[in-house]
């Protein structure tokens, strides 16, 4: 999700994000509680924000292809790491490296999982006309179409008028 939103600060329009749109992505990532982000971080969120709106683009292999050379790129190093009360689990980043750093490995994990499941349709564009976004299609039966609730009452809305148009 957090992927979606940084492919999102440019709306589409291939301009990069400023500083304070990747803030706000920095805030999304809750699984990174008390990081601080730095200057290189902002400057990393950024050289992945088009090499991430190639993943929503992309076929199986050529996403297979920008995977692995995001997690050779940050070295990534999967370990299993006992954590308290939960037991072991997966960590592909080292716990000290930079949270632009772990934000790309743990995508780059996160696509690599639905290209192995066969799940990289549930990448996909929003279908409002007017609108740029990308989400990912968390739905059970694969069938999200709006990047938010505006923009599937803006389709609504369209589809209503349209429909009275004719019937009128």
């Amino acid at each position: 999700m957090a992927a979606a939103a940084l492919v999102n600060t440019s709306g589409g329009d291939g301009a990069q994000p400023d500083d304070a749109a990747l803030r706000r992505i920095v805030q999304i990532l809750a699984w990174d509680e008390g990081s601080t982000c730095g200057r290189n971080d902002l400057q990393t969120l950024r050289s992945l924000h088009p090499r991430l709106r190639e993943l929503w683009q992309a076929t199986g292999d050529a996403a297979a292809q920008v995977v692995n050379q995001l997690l050779h790129e940050f070295n990534a190093l999967p370990q299993l790491v006992k954590r308290g009360t939960w037991g072991y689990r997966w960590e592909v980043a080292p716990a000290d490296a930079p949270l632009a750093t772990r934000f790309a490995i743990r995508t780059s994990i996160a696509v690599a999982d639905l290209l192995r499941q066969g799940e990289l349709r549930r990448l996909r564009a929003c279908a409002h006309p007017e609108c740029h976004n990308v989400m990912v299609d968390l739905s059970k039966n694969r069938s999200k179409r709006y990047c938010d609730g505006r923009c599937g009452n803006r389709a609504a809305v369209a589809a209503y008028r349209a429909r009275m148009s004719t019937s009128g």
